[in-house]
């Protein structure tokens, strides 16, 4: 899939760090902390970057818990990308089991969600997925 299905699909958006859906992956909650700087690492964060990302990690992962239910996610980064710093904030659903819950299930679940996913019914359930975060950060304490 080449194109990009959730381009427009944000959470928040501060100065240091856009918070948003996965743009070409069809799962609803798969979330992406990106700095607003062209850095690879969390070593490059300023102290007011690293205290706003903790803040919002915190703050994203208990509404994905308490708005959204998701019980479990994985956390991952690599900064050995062409892109710039972002964590991937990858929940894990009861039908992702048949993959396994190691991190060499991600790449198999993220290829099915894309072959498999990319409907009208799931599209809308991402998008209901961000507006009830959006909701949430908005009405949380200020980050």
């Amino acid at each position: 899939m080449d194109k990009k299905l959730f381009p427009n699909e944000k959470i928040i958006v501060t100065d240091y760090f856009d918070v948003h859906q996965d743009w070409d992956v069809p799962i609803p909650g798969f979330f992406i902390i990106a700095s607003a700087r062209k850095i690879k690492s969390i070593v490059d964060f300023t102290e007011a970057e690293s205290a706003e990302f903790i803040k919002l990690l915190i703050k994203l992962r208990q509404g994905m818990k308490d708005i959204l239910g998701i019980k479990d996610i994985y956390l991952f980064q690599n900064e050995d990308t062409d892109y710039y710093f972002h964590l991937w904030i990858f929940p894990r659903y009861e039908w992702m089991q048949k993959f396994g819950e190691k991190i060499e299930s991600i790449r198999p679940i993220i290829d099915y969600a894309k072959e498999n996913m990319a409907n009208d019914k799931v599209f809308a359930e991402v998008k209901t997925a961000v507006q009830k975060m959006k909701e949430y950060v908005k009405e949380s304490s200020k980050i």
